[in-house]
């Protein structure tokens, strides 16, 4: 049940009231308005005065809305109407965000709108890609079958991303260890050796000795520096990244520097084929198609070579021939695409090219883990080993001269 906020005049009286009630659409609850004696004038969903979708966790996953898709498929494939359909997920419906979408999205289909159109007005839930599947769906009367295409691709999409994040998380972690035994050592063990030596005077430090002291020093009495720099750093770099030059050198980075590069290539190749299929497959135009994975890739660059494609091809050339020679594409993919367009099956050559490059993407993550992990393995030697001479050098130099005092 969701919470809705409602003013509404007296049928007696007259007077506004303004109050609350409990219901599952908005429909539902001008129906129990109307019951409590009172006709409804605006009615609108409580947020708890937190904006939909701002907080993290007003966030739709991608899991949910495979989920909503899958379900709703199934329901109407079983023969119940769109809207009894709709109103069934929203009572299996967990998250609260999902719930107040579908509310709404009951609402706009009651009062004649499209379900497409319902869906489009929550672009920050149902993607491009997820609302022209189902406008195709709706036209040529195939709406089950497009909702089971769709949850489809996602999971598929889902799955590859899930795996890139995985081979990425190790050397993140590996980083963030060797950070927090640094700043241990930093802060702990190199002020002893310090306190160690001015029992000798006139000894001599050594210089890695020298310049970690001086950092540890630092550290100590500055340490809020790093908390400052660390969170404006991360203010501005966020920011940077939602600009067009931060999101042009991201993108670039990602699809040139080794060894993530040939892996960031093959997910890109992957999602772009995936969602081609399940567009073609649906009856969604070629041109159209191009549009919408060119935002499903979710790469600048990939996006530039499918919207100067789509100029090509507007003047009549093949979509293969577009994208032959372009370094943002693999030559596999317009390959496939030329015997998808030769044979008639466009649909099932990209559904082929996705399957290769999904088990490509397994592939490349083993071949980054191999080689990130000896390097991974040399960082941390070499620190160590700075921080051991840095800690020991003093600790011989000392017994050398006790040595030599004897």
């Amino acid at each position: 049940m969701l919470t809705y906020k409602f003013e509404a005049k007296e049928q007696a009286s007259g007077q506004k009231i303004s109050s609350e009630v409990q219901a599952d659409s908005e429909r539902s609850a001008a129906d129990k308005i109307k019951k409590m004696g009172y006709i409804p004038i605006t009615i609108t969903l409580k947020s708890n005065g937190i904006p939909l979708f701002v907080s993290f966790k007003n966030r739709v996953s991608s899991k949910e809305r495979i989920i909503f898709a899958r379900q709703l498929s199934t329901l109407i494939n079983a023969g119940l109407p769109l809207v009894q359909s709709l109103r069934s997920v929203l009572k299996q419906t967990k998250s609260k965000a999902l719930q107040a979408v579908i509310a709404q999205i009951i609402s706009d289909v009651e009062a004649g709108k499209n379900f497409s159109a319902s869906l489009e007005a929550h672009p920050r839930v149902f993607s491009k890609v997820f609302t022209s599947l189902v406008a195709a769906g709706e036209t040529s009367g195939t709406l089950a079958a497009s909702l089971e295409r769709l949850a489809l691709q996602q999971e598929k999409d889902a799955e590859v991303i899930s795996k890139v994040r995985g081979a990425m998380v190790y050397p993140i972690i590996v980083i963030l260890v060797m950070l927090a035994v640094v700043g241990f050592m930093l802060v702990k063990v190199l002020p002893q050796v310090q306190l160690l030596y001015e029992g000798f005077p006139g000894a001599k430090l050594p210089l890695v000795t020298v310049v970690l002291l001086a950092t540890s020093n630092f550290v100590i009495k500055f340490w809020w520096v790093f908390i400052v720099f660390l969170v404006l750093a991360a203010v501005f770099g966020s920011r940077w990244a939602r600009t067009l030059g931060g999101k042009q050198v991201i993108d670039k980075l990602k699809m040139r520097v080794p060894p993530y590069g040939a892996l960031f290539m093959k997910m890109y190749m992957a999602r772009f084929a995936r969602t081609g299929s399940t567009l073609v497959a649906s009856g969604v135009p070629l041109l159209q198609v191009l549009e919408i994975t060119g935002d499903a890739v979710d790469n600048m660059y990939i996006k530039a070579s499918l919207v100067a494609a789509s100029e090509q091809v507007k003047g009549g050339k093949a979509l293969s021939d577009s994208l032959a020679g372009d370094r943002n594409f693999l030559d596999l993919v317009p390959n496939m695409l030329k015997i998808g367009e030769e044979s008639g099956q466009i649909e099932k050559m990209m559904e082929r090219t996705a399957d290769y490059y999904e088990k490509e993407v397994d592939n490349q993550i083993k071949t980054v883990s191999t080689i990130i992990e000896p390097v991974m393995m040399v960082l941390l030697g070499v620190v160590a080993l700075v921080i051991v001479a840095a800690v020991l050098l003093p600790v011989y130099g000392i017994a050398g001269q006790s040595g030599s005092i004897r």
